[in-house]
C-alpha cells in the first residue's frame, strides 16, 4: 500500500513539474504611452492563465529601429504592437511570421478591423492582426454652438456648414475661435483629421498598391481650399501654424467650436475634462460623404520564435469578450465588430461614433510611410503647410507630388 502511495505521489509530483516547465514566458515589446487598455488586458490575462506575458516599453520614436536592430541579432521579442503604418515593411522584409491559416480559420476573422487587415497583409499574406483601433471623428463644443446662437444637438454634415458654424463661433469674440487643427509640420496630425476629407470624396494621396503619388486631384486642392478660407477669416488660431502636435487636443480648451480628433478623445475628455459639454459624428468629407483615418496597432509575431503557440493563445485571450471588454472600459476600440455593441454595453455612448467610423476608415498602404507621410521634414508635412498657409498653391501641389514619386521611386 505504502509502494502505491509513493508512486503516485511521485506520479503527481512528476505531472506538477511537468505542467510548470511547459508554462511560456512571451517576450512582448509595446510603445511608450500605449495606455491602460492594454496594461490591463496583460494583467487580465496573467491573472488567469499559466503562460505569462512579460511587456517591455520602448520609446515611440525608437521602437521601429531598435526592432530591426534586435532582429539583426537575434535578440528581438517573441511579439510586438507596432503601429500599423510600418507592417508593410517589415513584412515585405520577411522578419515577422506568415499568420495567414491560422487567421483565417479564427471564426470571427471577417469581423476584424479591416484597416488592420489589410496593412497586416504583403502580397497576399497575413503578417499582422489587430490589437488597438483608433480612427478620427469630429467634434464640436455644444455649449460654444448654443452661445452662437446654433443648435447644439445638430451635428454638421457639410464643411460649408462646419465653416459657416466656424463663423458664428468666431463672433463670440476674444480667444474663442470655430475651429483649429495642429498644421505646422505635424505630418501625423494632418494624415489622421485632414485626409477623410478626400477619402469620402472617392480620391487619394497614393495609388492602392502605394506605387504612385496622386496627391493632385480636385478633392484635395477643395480640401485645402477649405482650410485656407477658415484660415484667412481668422477662424482658425494663429498658433495653428506652428503647432508640431503639442497642441493637438486644443478642443479640451473650451474655446474650440470644433475639431477634428481620435476617438482615443472621447474618454479624454469624459474622465479628465468633464465640464466640455461636445458631441461627435463622423468626419464630413468635401462631398459630404463621411470617411475616417484607421490607426492604433497591430500585432505581429517575430519570424522563427519558439513561442509561436503560446503567443496565439495570448492574442486570442485579447479577441475574446472578456479581453476586448478589458479593453474598452480602459479607452481603447472593439476590434471584433460582431461583439461590438456588447463590448461597448454601459461605457459612455459617443464611443459607438468611433466604432462606425471603422467602417469608413482607411490607411494609406505603404513601405515608405515615415518618409512620406509622418517626417516633419518629408513632403507630406511640407505640402499640408505650405498650401494651407503660404502664398504659392500651385507649387506646393507640384512640389510636393514631384517629392513623394521620387521617394517612392527610390524604394522600388
Amino acid at each position: 500500500m505504502m509502494k502505491r502511495l509513493l508512486v503516485a505521489t511521485s506520479l503527481a509530483t512528476l505531472c506538477l513539474v511537468s505542467t510548470a516547465s511547459a508554462a511560456e514566458k512571451i517576450e512582448m515589446w509595446v510603445r511608450t504611452g500605449i495606455g491602460d487598455s492594454f496594461k490591463k488586458v496583460v494583467e487580465a490575462y496573467n491573472a488567469g492563465h499559466e503562460n505569462q506575458v512579460v511587456t517591455t516599453e520602448v520609446p515611440f520614436g525608437e521602437l521601429v529601429q531598435k526592432y530591426a536592430t534586435a532582429i539583426a541579432g537575434g535578440q528581438a521579442p517573441d511579439a510586438l504592437s507596432m503601429d500599423l503604418i510600418y507592417n508593410p515593411a517589415f513584412a515585405a522584409a520577411g522578419q515577422l511570421e506568415d499568420l495567414t491559416d491560422w487567421a483565417k480559420s479564427l471564426p470571427y476573422f471577417n469581423s476584424l478591423s479591416p484597416s488592420h487587415v489589410k496593412l497586416g497583409t504583403y502580397q497576399d499574406k497575413i503578417y499582422g492582426l489587430p490589437l488597438s483601433v483608433e480612427t478620427s471623428v469630429f467634434a464640436w463644443n455644444k455649449d460654444l454652438y448654443k452661445k452662437a446662437g446654433l443648435d447644439p444637438e445638430k451635428a454638421p454634415t457639410t464643411w460649408e456648414e462646419i465653416e459657416a458654424n466656424a463663423e458664428k463661433i468666431r463672433k463670440l469674440g476674444d480667444d474663442t475661435y470655430g475651429f483649429y487643427f495642429s498644421g505646422g509640420g505635424c505630418g501625423g496630425c494632418m494624415i489622421f483629421t485632414f485626409t477623410p476629407l478626400v477619402w469620402g470624396a472617392g480620391a487619394d494621396i497614393l495609388s492602392q498598391d502605394g506605387k504612385t503619388a496622386t496627391l493632385d486631384t480636385p478633392q484635395m486642392r477643395k480640401a485645402v481650399g477649405l482650410y485656407r478660407d477658415m484660415v484667412k477669416k481668422d477662424l482658425v488660431p494663429a498658433s495653428a501654424a506652428s503647432d508640431n502636435g503639442t497642441n493637438f487636443l486644443s478642443f479640451t480648451n473650451g474655446k474650440i467650436g470644433q475639431q477634428s480628433l481620435g476617438a482615443f478623445a472621447i474618454g479624454t475628455l469624459v474622465t479628465q475634462y468633464p465640464d466640455i459639454n461636445f458631441g461627435v459624428t463622423l468626419i464630413p468629407s468635401v462631398d459630404g460623404k463621411t470617411s475616417s483615418f484607421a490607426g492604433g496597432d497591430n500585432f505581429v509575431i517575430t519570424k522563427g520564435t519558439k513561442k509561436i503557440d503560446a503567443v496565439k493563445e495570448f492574442l486570442e485571450y485579447i479577441y475574446s469578450i472578456d479581453g476586448q471588454k478589458v479593453m474598452a472600459k480602459y479607452g481603447s476600440l472593439p476590434t471584433r465588430g460582431d461583439i461590438a455593441d456588447q463590448v461597448l454595453a454601459g461605457l459612455d455612448p459617443r464611443m459607438q461614433v468611433g466604432l462606425k467610423a471603422i467602417s469608413v476608415a482607411k490607411t494609406p498602404y505603404t513601405l515608405q510611410f515615415n518618409d512620406l507621410i509622418n517626417s516633419a521634414n518629408g513632403p507630406w508635412a511640407t505640402f499640408t503647410n505650405a498650401a494651407i498657409f503660404g502664398d504659392d498653391v500651385d507649387g506646393a501641389f507640384s512640389n510636393a507630388q514631384s517629392e513623394m514619386q521620387s521617394i517612392i521611386d527610390s524604394g522600388q
